[in-house]
């Protein structure tokens, strides 16, 4: 009960109305914990609003991520989505190869950002900054590195699915994977 009422809160402190569809899905992403896909989502809200399609979870989770109640990253071109805890703000590094999906810490990004806000104009939303490349492990194999060359030249390196199991790895100590 206690998530249902700081999803209240934090659905009312982002100055919207407060409705079933958008406290079910903030609550279900909180207790999945990581970066979970709203098919995975609309799993877990079926359980306790069985009329609660997928396209309503669609949408809910699109507006709580622009309300910045949700971090969402793209792994393997499928949204998937965490809950945003205030105050823990990260990027996200996830691997070309393998799909695991690393936090990035805000010591780097925050540079970039001044960067980019003082030399274009242009401010970067840390929340939603999803960068692509390649994990530790993924560039050890020679197979799959990527030196020398862009991503667009290696377009024959097979992607496993985003939704497999045992492909998404959580960094949870800032800066790890950074090199």
């Amino acid at each position: 009960m206690q998530h249902y009422s700081e999803s209240v809160e934090a659905i009312r402190a982002a100055g919207r109305r407060v409705t079933i569809q958008r406290v079910a899905v903030l609550d279900a992403i909180r207790e999945m914990e990581g970066h979970v896909a709203v098919d995975q989502v609309a799993a877990r809200v079926r359980e306790k609003h069985p009329q609660m399609d997928l396209a309503t979870v669609y949408r809910t989770a699109g507006l709580l991520g622009r309300l910045h109640l949700l971090n969402e990253v793209s792994i393997g071109g499928v949204s998937h989505y965490e809950y945003a805890s205030p105050g823990q703000r990260h990027g996200h590094m996830v691997c070309e190869h393998c799909g695991s999906t690393i936090h990035a810490s805000t010591t780097h990004l925050d540079q970039l950002r001044e960067a980019l806000l003082r030399d274009t104009g242009f401010e970067l939303h840390l929340e939603h900054l999803t960068m692509s490349g390649l994990c530790r492990e993924c560039r050890r194999d020679e197979e799959h590195s990527h030196s020398g060359h862009t991503h667009a030249q290696a377009q024959h390196h097979e992607h496993p699915r985003a939704g497999d199991a045992g492909i998404r790895r959580h960094a949870q100590s800032e800066g790890e994977g950074l090199l």
